[in-house]
């Protein structure tokens, strides 16, 4: 009692940086000013209705009601394995490959809690998802940020090479990218597989959004050369089929790994999303055609919003993925991104995330805002009109 005990103050002293989330105090100024909030990422409307209907089918046939296995109900775990293998030719075990978790979040910090020692080094691309800082926080790692840089946010390989130390543990990769949007090439990953077989590395891939690639190719690192025994692949349903208060995601790696993370995640949540897991279990199943038509429907979404910020006089960073769209506001002579946001839902009534809080660098980020384009049609119109009252010629 008393080593927990003197632990405690460490862990207090590694989580104070981080307080309240960027997206809970964005969200909150959206609601206070009645604007519209394209900065949290999630739909504002539901995903498909067979999805739906899945899911009151197990509540009412009694399918998850109570607490389902640990590991994930055995439908999902299969289904998981079959996408993976009808998607990208791999092969998972479901009884000792799959995962299923309280969405990515959680499986992103059951990773850390189980692959990292007190004073691990953790490369990760920053701008970053900010539970990732708070996640390796929490394990005892020490983050080395590598920085995307604008216009094309593509990773420096020489700097990653640089940046290895013999105290690195793990690489912490997340494409399509959140928040650039920048989706790494075969080219990129290659070279990343050989520094982590190299260095012997372990890799954490956070991909989310492997079904919202407008420009190029998802490829799970994990297909690669001498990468199977050493990456964990992390994913998700809430992206993908537009139902994230679910919050089912899943982990697939091989055996020896993903024991380690599931000794870890039993101690989190345990189990969750009982009957979910049932109806993501039939989602995953869906024909071809759906994910095709959800990655062309975001796709001209993304080009509506992007071509009416262009037009309201913001620098536009097109992405190649995911569902968001990185800014610039030095057009406007303005450079620090967080007060432009504060200050936007009374300009014009819209509500952004400044990407600065996502670098360990703000300076790198000052100037950057990020939008999410995953709205309806007549809403995205309503905040392009809006946004067209800071144009410079307004």
């Amino acid at each position: 009692m008393a080593a927990m005990t003197q632990g405690r103050p460490l862990l207090n002293r590694r989580l104070a940086e981080f307080g309240t989330t960027i997206f809970a105090e964005m969200s909150a100024l959206a609601v206070r000013t009645g604007s519209i909030n394209l900065g949290q990422g999630f739909p504002d409307t539901d995903g498909p209705e067979e999805i739906r209907e899945a899911a009151v089918r197990a509540l009412r046939d009694g399918h998850g009601n109570q607490y389902p296995p640990g590991p994930g109900v055995p439908e999902l775990r299969t289904a998981i394995a079959e996408h993976q293998q009808r998607r990208y030719g791999l092969t998972h075990d479901p009884d000792t490959e799959v995962l299923v978790t309280a969405g990515a979040t959680e499986a992103i910090a059951a990773a850390m809690l189980a692959l990292l020692e007190p004073g691990d080094e953790v490369i990760a691309f920053e701008p970053y998802y900010d539970s990732y800082a708070a996640c390796v926080a929490m394990a005892g790692g020490v983050r080395v940020p590598l920085t995307l840089r604008a216009p094309d946010f593509r990773p420096d390989l020489d700097a990653l090479r640089d940046a290895i130390t013999p105290r690195t543990r793990l690489l912490l990769l997340n494409s399509p990218h959140n928040p650039t949007g920048m989706v790494l090439t075969r080219e990129e990953l290659t070279a990343i597989a050989g520094l982590a077989v190299e260095h012997d590395l372990l890799v954490v891939t956070d991909e989310v959004y492997e079904h919202l690639v407008f420009e190029g190719e998802h490829i799970p690192l994990i297909s690669l050369p001498g990468m199977r025994e050493r990456t964990v692949s992390i994913s998700s349903a809430g992206k993908t089929f537009s139902y994230t208060g679910w919050k089912v995601g899943w982990v697939t790696a091989a055996a020896p790994l993903l024991a380690a993370v599931r000794t870890a995640k039993q101690y989190l949540t345990y189990v969750s999303a009982g009957p979910f897991q049932y109806a993501i279990a039939e989602a995953l199943r869906l024909p071809d055609a759906y994910f095709d038509g959800f990655r062309a429907d975001l796709r001209r979404k993304r080009d509506l919003l992007g071509d009416g910020l262009r037009a309201a006089g913001f620098e536009v960073h097109r992405p190649q993925g995911t569902y968001f769209i990185t800014t610039d506001i030095t057009p406007f002579g303005e450079k620090d991104a967080y007060a432009f946001c504060r200050a936007l839902p009374e300009r014009c009534g819209v509500v952004a995330i400044p990407n600065s809080v996502f670098y360990d660098d703000p300076d790198a980020g000052r100037s950057q805002v990020r939008f999410t384009f995953c709205k309806k049609d007549d809403v995205l119109h309503e905040a392009v009109n809006r946004l067209q009252r800071l144009a410079p010629w307004a």
